[in-house]
């Protein structure tokens, strides 16, 4: 699937070792920025406030101007900076009567509605290079890469809009109550389980080895195990958060070093194998296909509004995320 780059000196071990790191740093870096209120708001409004000056001046010549990799950058960042509101904003109103945003069901629309976005560009991007270098080898519009188009590109996309259909229990979001081992206040999702988030990380790895192959290795691997493992180990019920930090750092060191992941001496390509490719987005668009099925048996034996209720909410592993919230 993958090919090291040797002829820059880097081995076998020296890879996996610095995808290692790349994984503890987006795995610890988002361990601080959940965990401290104001290293969030640094991280997610300040540094990328700082960066966009130094990547429209100084780096110019050598960051990603194209529309995907900016949307991709600032539409996650903003997704940050929206669930730090929605954990942290709260006041009083003219009534002196408390407030909180995450109790306020406009807010609630933003964390599905962002998602569904970031979903949808990487959608239209895969059909952008099925149709535009279906069947060649060729480079993309910024030359720093190639792609080979085909029915992958367009099977992925399928999947990805299963993908925004079955994200589900919009109004169940909250906040994790706070403990002497974790103040976070992370924003549990508890309709959004594991059975969700392994099919998005099918299509997610899918889309990145079909439209970003040069980058799979790191934004396709270790990008998406670092939120999923947190999510199932350390900030359970709150992967959509952990996935939004995660993104948008990885995002912000890219735009920032290019070099690492196109032409460094750690930088893994793809084999461009069509088997390879045609295998990888099967398994997305089957392992979508399964959840929308499930989800429509889920409906039709509860009765409930997939969006408007909590459709899981009867099943153990989503009763052992609400027992984490307030």
């Amino acid at each position: 699937m993958f090919t090291f780059n040797y002829a820059e000196g880097a081995t076998t071990m020296g890879v996996w070792g610095v995808w290692i790191i790349v994984f503890a740093l987006l795995f610890g870096l988002n361990e601080v920025s959940r965990r401290f209120k104001w290293c969030g708001f640094f991280c997610f409004l300040i540094l990328p406030i700082g960066l966009s000056i130094l990547w429209f001046t100084v780096l110019k010549d050598s960051t990603y101007t194209d529309w995907f990799h900016l949307a991709k950058v600032y539409s996650s960042t903003a997704g940050c900076l929206g669930f730090w509101c929605i954990r942290y904003l709260h006041g009083k109103n003219k009534m002196g009567q408390p407030w909180h945003l995450v109790n306020m069901k406009w807010a609630l629309c933003f964390p599905p509605l962002i998602l569904a976005i970031n979903i949808l560009e990487a959608v239209i991007r895969d059909i952008q290079v099925g149709i535009q270098h279906g069947g060649t080898l060729s480079y993309l519009a910024d030359e720093q890469m190639q792609v080979l188009g085909g029915s992958w590109n367009f099977m992925n996309a399928a999947a990805g809009i299963l993908n925004i259909i079955t994200i589900t229990g919009w109004f169940g979001i909250c906040l994790r109550k706070k403990t002497k081992k974790d103040g976070s206040r992370d924003m549990l999702w508890p309709d959004m389980l594991w059975f969700w988030i392994i099919p998005y990380d099918l299509w997610n790895f899918a889309y990145t080895y079909n439209c970003l192959p040069g980058h799979a290795w790191y934004c396709g691997f270790a990008l998406l195990l670092a939120p999923t493992l947190c999510a199932f180990t350390t900030g359970k019920g709150a992967w959509l958060q952990h996935r939004a930090h995660t993104l948008a750092l990885w995002c912000m060191f890219a735009q920032t070093l290019p070099a690492f992941i196109d032409t460094g001496t750690y930088a893994v390509q793809s084999s461009y194998n069509p088997t390879a490719l045609f295998i990888v987005s099967l398994l997305a668009l089957a392992s979508n296909v399964a959840i929308f099925i499930f989800m429509i048996y889920k409906v039709a034996k509860t009765k409930r509004n997939p969006y408007t209720d909590e459709l899981y909410a009867d099943m153990s592993i989503f009763k052992k995320i609400r027992a984490l919230a307030d």
